[in-house]
């Protein structure tokens, strides 16, 4: 199968944004739950750089979902599974024991700590390395995909609005939490509201398939209402955080965080737009095809490089803020490339990094991409 040149695009540029939400992390969390801005400039950055970065997470549950959704009728449901698991789990699981144990050596943390993150590995990523939440969802997602297939499959334009209205709803209960407080049945022993079943990522493989089965607009109309959208839910998700942080107050990061939140009205809108955006993309780039193909490795190893390069760059140059963040996620950014192609180099490292080596093709063919 040919590769599908735009979703390369929207995978390297997701990593790289991911690498700048965690760079900004270091100008503004506090402590674990408390968050705080040294000034003005740092909270002007911070918004802008972090809250346009926020469709990272959600693109890469697209991708997955435009390439797995539905499953081809016939596909036994454990074949799937374990293709995907296959690929996602080994390196998952070696990175989890890395970020468990090798913070010891440096004394970033005890060896108490380190072995009680060890033991915990199967249930729980390690506290250093936050980032891993995202494969939990994402394993979901791929356990989830092959159940909602068969109503894919079928399903009309109008059902799938319908279900996708639905989800849009939901993305507006963080807000109607924080101004109204519980609402559709929410109360301290019962959390699944009305929307529960139409709510979080399952929304995003829903609106993905629909903009890959329904959505057959020109370019033009493309352009427009992504520029739009991405626009729109771009000053919601930035202004969300600027004004609820003023420069010198201690907050507690949830509620600092409100609108950062990927299943938001004004997420769903930034990432909805960047996809069609990318989507007008039709010529492939060999360079952005390879990073695309190393971008599972990257993205599990990088938490290790941006402390390394937050560590240099804080210390050594003397920046503005507004250069600082950027600087700090390319440099981790391209460390992580260098890094993640070394290893794929090596013996297993479809197990390692989740690069499998590439048989020898034909010239102007190449693979379909693998979805992490």
């Amino acid at each position: 199968m040919q590769r599908i040149p735009f979703l390369d695009y929207v995978r390297v540029i997701a990593c790289f944004l991911v690498m700048l939400v965690h760079a900004c992390e270091c100008y503004y969390i506090f402590s674990e739950t408390e968050t705080m801005l040294a000034d003005e400039s740092s909270r002007l950055w911070v918004s802008i750089y972090d809250g346009f970065s926020r469709m990272s997470v959600p693109l890469f549950m697209i991708v997955s979902a435009f390439l797995l959704a539905p499953v081809k009728e016939g596909t036994d449901t454990f074949a799937f599974y374990r293709r995907r698991f296959t690929r996602i789990l080994p390196p998952f699981i070696l990175f989890m024991v890395l970020y468990a144990i090798l913070p010891a050596a440096w004394g970033q943390i005890d060896t108490d700590t380190a072995l009680s993150q060890l033991v915990r590995v199967p249930l729980n990523f390690p506290g250093v390395a936050g980032h891993l939440w995202f494969i939990f969802p994402l394993l979901g997602l791929y356990l989830f995909i092959p159940v909602i297939s068969p109503w894919l499959r079928k399903v009309g334009r109008r059902e799938e609005q319908f279900f996708i209205a639905l989800f849009l709803v939901s993305t507006c209960m963080p807000y109607l939490n924080f101004f109204a407080g519980d609402v559709w049945g929410q109360c301290a022993w019962n959390e699944y509201h009305t929307l529960w079943y139409f709510s979080g990522y399952i929304g995003y493989l829903v609106l993905a398939h629909y903009i890959h089965t329904h959505l057959k607009w020109s370019t033009r109309r493309r352009v427009v209402t992504g520029i739009a959208a991405m626009s729109a839910g771009a000053l919601i998700t930035i202004l969300s955080f600027y004004l609820q942080t003023p420069a010198g107050r201690v907050l507690p990061t949830v509620t600092a965080e409100i609108g950062w939140s990927f299943c938001t009205i004004n997420c769903v809108l930034l990432t909805f737009g960047a996809f069609l955006l990318l989507g007008c993309i039709r010529k492939p780039s060999r360079i952005i095809t390879e990073i695309s193909k190393l971008s599972y490795g990257m993205y599990l190893m990088h938490i290790f490089w941006l402390g390394l390069w937050v560590t240099i760059i804080q210390r050594h140059f003397n920046l503005p803020v507004a250069i600082e963040i950027p600087l700090i996620a390319a440099a981790t950014f391209a460390t992580c490339v260098i890094a993640t192609k070394l290893l794929s180099l090596l013996p297993g490292s479809y197990y390692t990094v989740g690069v499998k080596p590439s048989p020898r093709r034909a010239s102007g063919d190449s693979e379909a991409p693998v979805t992490d």
